[in-house]
């Protein structure tokens, strides 16, 4: 009872939206897995980087809690979007694998990367981000 408690503080939900929150079966599953995901860490580290505006180089993290928060501890200074915007997928993918009692880093397409081009294909640069989970 107290995670439904705790849920709907979070959520901000009213009686109403959190008895429709509560009808479906996946939710219970989710909070039933809280505590086993709340200790991994899923991590986005750029694997090749050429002509970065914002400067991203090989080795660096990005860090996201199994529920796709992004971890903002240790970020540059600045970070690409769209570089995000491309691993959201990964990310996402990575959840549904954890939720699904499947280990992500067995994803056999675990890189992407900005939609940049590159310079060799009249663009600026080339981020590519290689995800795993701790």
């Amino acid at each position: 009872m107290v995670k439904w408690m705790f849920m709907k503080r979070r959520l901000g939900f009213s009686d109403e939206e959190m008895e429709k929150f509560k009808s479906d079966p996946r939710n219970e599953d989710i909070l039933a897995r809280a505590p086993e995901m709340m200790k991994k860490t899923i991590i986005l580290e750029v694997v090749e980087s050429s002509g970065c505006n914002s400067q991203h180089r090989v080795g660096d993290q990005f860090r996201f809690d199994a529920f796709g928060n992004l971890l903002t501890e240790g970020l540059p200074e600045k970070v690409c979007i769209y570089a995000f915007g491309a691993a959201q997928n990964l990310i996402y993918a990575a959840t549904e694998l954890l939720f699904a009692d499947a280990d992500p880093n067995e994803m056999r397409f675990k890189r992407t990367g900005c939609f940049d081009v590159g310079l060799e294909c009249e663009g600026w640069g080339k981020v590519v981000l290689e995800l795993h989970v701790e």
